[in-house]
């Protein structure tokens, strides 16, 4: 069983926000440059910012805010949650480093336009439906619409943030 340690109080030297302040500053994180955002974090983790993009960083900053006004988890939350991740994954530190599948959830419709035709593709449980034939990816799919090779998220626009569906 791996134990985390509480989330401790802010370090000496970063700032103490007050609750009153919170509301403006979440606010200004849509608004200011990347360079003061990236001040912000200086300032609110007392550390450099990662090499991410805004919408991580601002996402990130919003909770840290939040975190040095009002304070971060309860000890028993964060136990509670360290609890319900040993069920799910037996306390295997391994499981915990694979990725989940990125991919969309059955049931999902996905539409293409090719060649004047639009394509309606069905994700199941074990695959894909188009045309009422069952294939095993979308990579599969895309051949077939097209003739030729293709990746098939990218053919269909659903490629993730992470880089593949």
């Amino acid at each position: 069983m791996t134990k985390r340690t509480a989330a401790a109080p802010p370090a000496p030297g970063l700032p103490k926000i007050a609750p009153a302040e919170v509301l403006w500053r979440l606010a200004a994180l849509k608004t200011i440059g990347i360079a003061d955002l990236k001040q912000q974090w200086r300032s609110c983790f007392g550390q450099e910012p990662p090499a991410y993009n805004r919408a991580f960083l601002e996402g990130r900053l919003a909770y840290r805010i939040q975190e040095l006004a009002y304070g971060g988890l309860k000890p028993e939350t964060l136990s509670r949650l360290e609890t319900l991740g040993e069920q799910l994954d037996g306390g295997n530190t391994a499981l915990r480093r694979i990725r989940p599948q990125d991919g969309p959830i059955p049931g999902t419709r996905l539409l293409r336009e090719h060649r004047g035709v639009t394509h309606v593709v069905t994700v199941v449980q074990d695959g894909f439906e188009h045309e009422g034939r069952r294939y095993r990816s979308l990579s599969a799919v895309a051949r077939h619409i097209t003739g030729t090779r293709w990746n098939g998220p990218a053919f269909f626009g659903i490629r993730g943030a992470r880089g593949a569906a």
